[in-house]
């Protein structure tokens, strides 16, 4: 595959096919700097095509408590109680 600016699916394909031929290459070899190339474009090609919003901090939070089984008491001896000032 020749090295290009990933343009379309079909490139962004054939990219993610050689990267993961490449993937177990030799450190400080011209095939990990292939790899390392590659992997920049596809990056770039994917944070222009499928970017991802930032989540909202609250249902972050809510979530890693929820799967996580955690309650806010568990998390009292580091923000205080409901209605209390922020220990700082």
């Amino acid at each position: 595959m020749e090295i290009r600016i990933i343009q379309n699916k079909r490139d962004h394909k054939a990219a993610l096919l050689e990267i993961e031929r490449l993937w177990d290459v030799p450190d400080k070899s011209p095939e990990a700097e292939r790899l390392c190339v590659l992997a920049l474009l596809v990056e770039d090609y994917e944070k222009t095509n499928f970017p991802i919003d930032d989540p909202d901090p609250i249902e972050l939070l809510e979530h890693v408590m929820e799967s996580r089984g955690l309650t806010r008491k568990d998390f009292e001896s580091a923000i205080g109680r409901r209605g209390e000032p922020v220990k700082s």
